[in-house]
């Protein structure tokens, strides 16, 4: 499909800089396709009304590393030029991949020293040695520490990495430790935050299970691609990063049984989605799964395991913009989009959901 059928206008003012506080006190936009009443404003405190007992929530419960890094330049004569890292992939104890700015001030095996000022560190300083560099900005780092002694440096020098709409606009601080990560956190190894599970709160939580709406939790660490935009012509012609994600065998069970019983699969974001769908066997059922998926789901694609969807607000002509509309229908999304921005919701990481209901599929 053409790209630029997934383009639209949002106004600046609509990108959330900040959670809503408390998080269940989100709006909430339900996207009923094909029904006459299309579109309903709620909030995220309705979620367990507009469920039945019987549905499962599955969430990411990934957790997001502090892997926004600021150092400098050494050896290389008296200069030393800042350099921004992102950590994106390890490699094994001390190796990373990783996102440089600027990427063309550095050469293979120069260092990078990551200090601590202003930050209370066990180390004053750490290096890392630029042992491979790509297209982009693309590097990898081999840190001079490994395992346990890495991890805590890192987290001591480490801000949380928030998404380019956000850091462009505004320096990360100690509040995005808390706001940038769900409360289902506990695998850590994302770059970026599962953002459809930062709604919840114990009391909603609580409130969906007093409904019967059971919870089960699948990781998937999500990469920076998926704030890429597709910048080719044709989405056709867009390769999607693989990231690496689990479904116990147990959860893969326990949603199997849901769906003989009548009940609804609904993800809590699109890394959930995209996982249950690369864990589905031929024959519909869910198996066990753990490895990478790079699946890229557009218009056309058959869901096998997800009925409901509930995500945020996404970038236009991003692999998510496609694939809510992929889920709900192109043109519901944009009509949907064009109510939400008339009606002030707030967009992106830190903004507003969308319950999304699957549209017929074509006969």
């Amino acid at each position: 499909m053409r790209t630029d059928l997934f383009d639209f206008t949002l106004p600046e003012d609509r990108i959330a800089l900040r959670p809503t506080a408390p998080r269940d006190a989100a709006r909430l936009l339900v996207v009923r396709p094909g029904e006459p009443a299309e579109f309903e404003d709620r909030t995220m405190r309705d979620l367990p009304q507009l469920l039945q007992a019987g549905d499962a929530l599955v969430v990411n419960d990934t957790k997001v590393i502090p892997a926004s890094l600021q150092g400098r330049r050494i050896g290389r004569g008296q200069q030393e030029p800042a350099i921004s890292v992102t950590l994106t992939k390890q490699i094994d104890g001390s190796r990373w991949r990783a996102l440089a700015r600027p990427g063309k001030r550095l050469a293979v095996g120069d260092v990078i020293r990551f200090g601590s000022e202003g930050r209370v560190c066990f180390l004053d300083q750490l290096d890392a040695t630029v042992e491979a560099k790509g297209q982009g900005g693309e590097i990898t780092l081999a840190f001079a520490f490994h395992g346990a002694v890495l991890e805590q440096a890192l987290a001591g020098r480490g801000d949380m990495p928030l998404p380019p709409y956000i850091a462009g606009r505004r320096a990360p601080d100690a509040q995005d430790r808390v706001d940038y990560q769900t409360m289902f956190a506990r695998a850590e190894g994302s770059v970026a935050a599962p953002t459809a599970g930062l709604h919840f709160t114990d009391a909603l939580v609580q409130a969906l299970r007093a409904r019967g709406v059971g919870l089960h939790r699948v990781t998937l660490h999500v990469g920076p691609g998926t704030f890429l935009p597709v910048k080719t012509e044709d989405t056709s012609g867009h390769a999607m990063q693989a990231e690496w994600g689990s479904v116990s065998t147990q959860t893969a069970a326990a949603l199997n049984a849901v769906r003989r019983k009548g009940g609804r699969i609904v993800a809590v974001g699109s890394t959930s989605l995209r996982l249950l769908e690369s864990a589905v066997k031929d024959d519909g059922t869910l198996a066990a799964f753990s490895g990478e998926t790079a699946l890229f789901i557009t218009p056309g694609y058959r869901f096998r395991v997800v009925d409901l969807m509930l995500t945020n607000f996404h970038l236009p002509r991003s692999t998510l913009f496609m694939l809510v509309c992929a889920f709900c229908g192109l043109e519901t999304m944009q009509r949907a989009y064009a109510h939400a921005i008339e009606a002030g919701y707030r967009f992106y990481s830190y903004g507003d959901a969308c319950l999304l209901f699957q549209s017929s599929p074509p006969s």
